[in-house]
């Protein structure tokens, strides 16, 4: 059960960072399921992948479904967060000026990338 909670957090994050940012699976949902629950690169692009499954990457999680690289589980719960999370984000975003939205979005990217870049 604690799992399952773990997977709609990461999909509110997403979904926050989604209607804040315009970002969210690649960014957000990978690097928490590859950190946060020890899956694959490919079994976490191939989760989140199903997570957005219908209509735009149905044919990219049908590839990775049957190499067996997806957890339809995890792709449903991350999926019901970021639906719920989206709703928030955008209400945030909405909120801000355009100059603090763009330092965000810019400090948010520069840490990914030292998270990726430098840090082990």
């Amino acid at each position: 059960m604690a799992e399952l909670a773990g997977f709609l957090a990461i999909g509110l994050v997403a979904g926050v960072f989604s209607g804040l940012l315009g970002i969210g699976g690649g960014i957000i949902v990978v690097p928490a399921l590859v950190m946060f629950f020890g899956m694959t690169q490919h079994k976490a692009q191939g989760t989140i992948l199903a997570a957005f499954l219908l209509p735009v990457a149905f044919l990219a999680f049908w590839r990775y479904y049957q190499a067996g690289n997806v957890d339809l589980r995890a792709a449903a719960f991350v999926a019901a967060g970021i639906f719920i999370g989206s709703w928030f984000g955008a209400g945030i975003s909405l909120s801000l000026p355009e100059t603090l939205l763009k330092r965000v979005f810019g400090v948010f990217l520069l840490a990914m990338a030292y998270k990726f870049l430098i840090a082990k």
